[in-house]
């Protein structure tokens, strides 16, 4: 299944957000994407429905097994990206827009591929 680059940023943040508060609500997303709140409404609804997210009761979002794995992959180039623009003199704002959007287009091979140069691993 084809999962979209809007569905893969919510995840991400859902991800980060859990980082820095053990609960996440739909608000908390809200706030942090400024985004409207039917909007987040309806994206939790899509991601629960396809098993990405749990939501409990009392509306606390966590990631399941498959919304965990595409969220650190997610976060994982994000951070790639976004450091190694910093590093090549883009400034923070810039390279983290940036990233954000390099993130999503490339493939796993092209992204391990850089990975491996950026880091050096062979």
């Amino acid at each position: 299944m084809k999962i979209y680059e809007s569905a893969e940023n919510y995840l991400e943040t859902i991800l980060i957000l859990s980082k820095k508060n053990d609960r996440v609500r739909s608000i908390d997303i809200v706030n942090k994407l400024e985004y409207t709140k039917p909007s987040v409404s309806v994206a939790m609804k899509n991601l629960r429905k396809n098993g990405y997210i749990d939501m409990d009761r009392d509306g606390y979002i966590t990631l399941t097994d498959k919304g965990r794995a595409i969220a650190d992959a997610m976060f994982e180039r994000h951070i790639l990206f976004t450091n190694w623009l910093i590093e090549l003199g883009v400034d923070e704002k810039t390279a983290a827009e940036d990233a954000c959007r390099i993130e999503h287009v490339l493939s796993t091979d092209s992204f391990e591929a850089i990975k491996k140069h950026i880091t050096g691993l062979q």
